[in-house]
């Protein structure tokens, strides 16, 4: 039987099953997500902790994701995708048990997930970088897709499981469902063979100053970490800050802050079954520009929503065009990266994210318990929305290179 476009690249056995090992743990991650978020809010009543403890699983991508794409350049990947795997599977463990002994503190549970973001920050650059290896080229941008659609359907089913778990059994249970989900992972991994690294002898540092050097070489890639930069540290915070828009605005709990969460989720997964044949017709870069500019337009409305439920819509259309921006800023670093330097630039954008996304959501939750979060939310789209006039006014040139010729891979004695 035929697959529908959007589902091709699941034809390749190799790819299905890893996309299946990460929906399974995904759905147990964003359980165990939704409930350091309620744990912390409701704990402290400061969205300033809601913005801490998200912060601090993507505060290591920022000095450890260069050193993943390093490894993941240089080491077995399988073995180093078991290793990290094993790493988090550790940490879920020790925090249910902290959770089904006693309430942890809002310090031990940002530890725990300041670590379990240390394990991710070394593995996922090592992830993004074999899902070439396990479909054919003309199927990568929709295998990205559905990686992205796999990551957010997470995002829908594990709120709303969390939402049923915590009330009924307390955090423990949501904790320990995330534990076991982890069992899918090693299943999916151990089943893969992957070619061999592409190490050349060199040091971490200079392999890392390698992928630097390429990437700034790269017109391309240059512009794709501008436009990052700027959507991840305006536009990103919205998704640490969500329970602190259901319980502080909303003066809703579980059920409000699932139901957000949710609708962005889904919002996503629309936006992901449909990247892979928008990219196809109109390109990648028309795809990501438009997508782009509709950000913050999105986000303006969600904080001006007037009640719970007009803002579970406007926060479905802010995760619909969210999630394409960033997937198509993965899927053409992705297609631009030859594969002996992919891991290096693949955390290059992955430090993007772990850097700028953390110190927004730590400033607009701090701003938020000064001036209001719908205040502090209307001003990132509007500055958002500012600064990408500015960048089309000053740097006209900066949308074109993301078509411009890809630059061949060269010796990293040549790249200095």
């Amino acid at each position: 039987m035929q697959l529908p476009k959007p589902l091709a690249p699941l034809r390749h056995r190799r790819f299905a099953l890893m996309w299946f090992g990460a929906f399974v743990s995904n759905i147990g991650t964003w359980m165990e997500t939704v409930g350091v978020g309620i744990l912390v809010t409701e704990t402290t009543g400061k969205a300033t902790w809601t913005g801490v403890v998200a912060a601090a699983g993507f505060v290591p991508a920022a000095v450890l994701g260069p050193v993943g794409g390093a490894l993941a350049d240089r080491l077995e990947r399988k073995k180093l995708l078991l290793i990290t795997t094993t790493i988090q599977t550790s940490l879920a463990a020790l925090l249910t048990v902290l959770a089904a002994t006693g309430s942890p503190s809002p310090i031990v549970v940002t530890l725990i997930v300041f670590a379990s973001g240390c394990a991710s920050a070394i593995g996922f650059p090592t992830y993004q970088s074999v899902l070439p290896d396990l479909v054919p080229s003309e199927d990568l941008v929709g295998a990205i897709a559905l990686s992205s659609a796999q990551w957010n359907l997470g995002r829908v089913i594990g709120p709303a499981i969390a939402g049923l778990v915590i009330g009924f059994g307390g955090y423990a249970w949501a904790f320990g469902i995330n534990t076991i989900s982890f069992a899918a992972v090693f299943v999916a991994i151990a089943a893969l063979t992957l070619p061999a690294s592409h190490h050349d002898g060199s040091s971490i540092i200079e392999s890392i100053k390698t992928g630097i050097a390429y990437t700034r070489r790269d017109a391309g890639l240059r512009s794709v970490i501008i436009f990052m930069v700027v959507n991840t540290f305006l536009a990103a915070p919205f998704i640490a800050l969500v329970p602190a828009m259901a319980i502080k605005v909303f003066d809703g709990g579980v059920g409000a802050t699932s139901l957000l969460t949710t609708a962005q989720g889904m919002g996503a997964v629309v936006m992901a079954l449909s990247l892979g044949a928008l990219a196809s017709r109109f390109g990648s870069r028309r795809t990501l520009m438009t997508v782009l500019w509709a950000v913050p337009f999105t986000l303006m409305a969600y904080a001006l929503a007037p009640s719970l439920w007009v803002s579970a819509i406007a926060i479905f259309a802010v995760g619909l065009v969210y999630l394409g921006a960033l997937s198509s800023f993965m899927s053409i670093g992705q297609m631009r990266a030859p594969a002996q330097v992919r891991g290096r630039v693949m955390s290059l954008l992955t430090m993007s994210l772990g850097a700028l996304y953390p110190l927004g959501a730590i400033m607009q939750g701090a701003l938020a318990d000064r001036f209001g979060l719908r205040t502090i939310t209307l001003l990132a789209g509007v500055s958002m929305l500012l600064t990408l006039t500015m960048l089309r006014l000053i740097r006209p040139g900066l949308e074109a290179a993301l078509d411009s010729p890809i630059e061949p891979y060269e010796s990293q004695v040549n790249l200095k």
